[in-house]
Formats: C-alpha cells, structure tokens, sequence
C-alpha cells in the first residue's frame, strides 16, 4: 500500500516535470530566428512561386504559426482550441512535418517502437555484460581478471561509437554472414508480425546492440567495480569472514547489495543517453531510429517534428527516473518514502 501511494505520487511529480519539459523545448525550439515555413516563404518569393508561397502560408494559419508564441504552444500541447478545435499532443495529434510534408505521427510510428526495442535490447546488454564483470573484477582485484576486465573497460570507452559500428559491419559480415543495415530485412517492412520478420529484426539487432551498449557497459563496469572494492574494505566484512560465512555468500549478500544502488539508480539516465547517443550510430548504420529523424527536423527548423522527438526522450528519461526509485526503495530498506527521522 505505501509502495502504491509512493508511485502514485511519483507519478503526479512526473507529470508536472513533463509539462515543465514541455514549455522548455518549446521554447528551446522557437530560439532560433524565423521557422522552417517563413524561411521556405521566403526562398519561393525570391523565385517567383506564388503558389507554394500560397500553400506556406496556408500551412502557418492552419497550424497557428503566425499567432503569439503562448497561444502556439497551448495549441500545440492541445489546451487551446486552434483553427481545428482542439487538437494537439494530448488528444494524440503530434502535428505536421514541414520538411517530409507528413503528420509527424505518421514519420515517428514505426520509428518509435524500432527506437525503444533497440535501446532495450542495449540496456539488456549494459547490465547483462556489466554485472559480473564488474563483481568478477572487484572479487579478483589486482589479479589477471581485474586487469582484463579494465582493459576491456578502457577499451569499450576509448572507442568511438560508429568506428566501432564500421568494424563490425565488416567483419561481422565477412565471418558471420550479419546483415547489413537497417532493422529488418526491406522486404518485411509494412508487413505484419511473423517469425521470419522476427528474426530478421534479431539478427539485424546485434551489431546495433553491441555497438550502442559497449561504452555504457564499460562505464557502469568501472563504476560498479569502485563501489565493491568500498562496500569490501569495511569493518563487516572483514567480521563476516570472522564469523565463517563463505566468500560467495558474504559477496551476495552484503557489499553487492549495498554496491547495487549507484547501479540500479543509474537506470533513469541510462535509456535517454542511448537514445540520444545513438543518434550517430543509427545514421552509420542506417537505423529506421528517431535519431535520424531528429537531426533532420533540427537542421531545417522542422518544429513539431523535432519538439515531438524531444518529447519523447524525455518521456524515457522519467520513466526511467521512476522505475528506479521504485527499485530503490524496494532494494534498500532504509529509504522510506520520505518518512526518514520518524
């Protein structure tokens, strides 16, 4: 029942960090001068194209460009009517790409979930690869295990991102027949779910997983690695091997445990700095990801579009924030909700 009540409340906190979010990148978005539609405005007066200089401007009242920034974003956010009633992010109409002249809706659909599901499967990665080296390091320090997993370490962090994207490319395709390319084989693309696309999607996911996951892993590694070897050197340890508790069980049972809260709470950051971080990857490797999408909007002022994608990553970073409270409190039994002292 306190669990409920604190994920409840959360939940509203989360809400109103959204909406704060919300004005932020609105804002952030609008800094530059002028917008993508004014500046096409301008391009098709210089050329003498009246009638695509008719159809921009068309577009400008039709998704209130030309009123008072305010009124732009309640329109946008959908708490203000607009020239079409009440339509924006809250009743599901993520507005219009000028540069792909499409509902941005339409653009980031099959994007969004390819982005999650890729990001996922990196994270599933980071901690799967993470977790025993680290404890296998700090367990085994200064032995040949300790040094191999940092020079693994050092070498997942010093590696560029899509050098390291290139090299498996090619190599993973020349030993291992992988796929280059893309998320899936074209020809399922629009196609319904079935176990061929399926597997197309895993075999086209490992090298993206493996590229995208390395320096995150490699991090959480180190980090994970240094909170052992703290948790190792106090006083109830050194009783608990005393006292007869065997080497793997007192590991377990206590300095992982008190090790873990860096690690868990570290799951807020991890998933948005992916998705940002991949953005580079998923152009090398020519990913159907937002990334692409969101570089695009932000070179040409495509507004909605790129204010959308930033939506988006935030959506993840609070979800993720969320998630690891929750695990948090669940793990470590001295945080109570705020109830501290009592």
């Amino acid at each position: 029942m306190i669990l409920l009540r604190y994920a409840f409340w959360r939940l509203i906190t989360m809400l109103l960090t959204l909406w704060v979010v919300s004005i932020l990148v609105f804002v952030i978005i609008n800094l530059p001068p002028g917008d993508y539609l004014s500046n096409q405005i301008a391009e098709l007066r210089a050329t003498g194209q009246a009638e695509g200089v008719a159809k921009a401007e068309f577009l400008r009242q039709e998704y209130a460009l030309d009123r008072p920034l305010w009124e732009q974003y309640f329109i946008w956010v959908g708490m203000l009517p607009g020239p079409n009633g009440f339509s924006g992010l809250i009743q599901g109409d993520f507005g219009w790409s000028f540069e792909f002249d499409r509902p941005v809706g339409e653009i980031v659909g099959d994007a969004l979930w390819l982005t999650v599901l890729v990001n996922l499967a990196a994270v599933l990665f980071v901690y799967a690869v993470a977790l025993p080296l680290g404890v296998l390091a700090a367990a085994k320090s200064e032995t040949w295990v300790d040094y191999t997993a940092g020079f693994v370490g050092y070498l997942g962090l010093a590696t560029p991102n899509f050098l390291l994207a290139l090299i498996l490319f090619y190599y993973g395709n020349k030993y291992f027949n992988l796929p280059i390319g893309g998320l899936m084989n074209p020809i399922y693309e629009g196609e319904p779910m079935s176990w061929e696309k399926v597997r197309s999607i895993l075999l086209h996911l490992i090298v993206p997983t493996f590229v995208i996951g390395t320096s995150g892993a490699a991090a959480m590694m180190q980090r994970l690695r240094a909170n052992m070897l703290d948790e190792l050197s106090k006083p109830y340890v050194e009783t608990a091997i005393a006292k007869g508790m065997s080497p793997t069980r007192m590991l377990t049972k206590y300095p992982l445990r008190m090790a873990f809260n860096p690690f868990v709470a570290d799951i807020g950051n991890l998933l948005p700095a992916m998705v940002s971080g991949s953005v580079l990857v998923s152009v090398v490797l020519g990913l159907q990801t937002i990334g692409p999408s969101l570089l695009t909007a932000l070179k040409s002022q495509d507004q909605f579009l790129a204010a959308f994608v930033l939506m988006f990553v935030a959506l993840l970073t609070l979800i993720g924030t969320m998630i690891s409270d929750i695990l948090l409190v669940l793990l470590d039994p001295r945080i109570r909700y705020g109830e501290r002292g009592k």
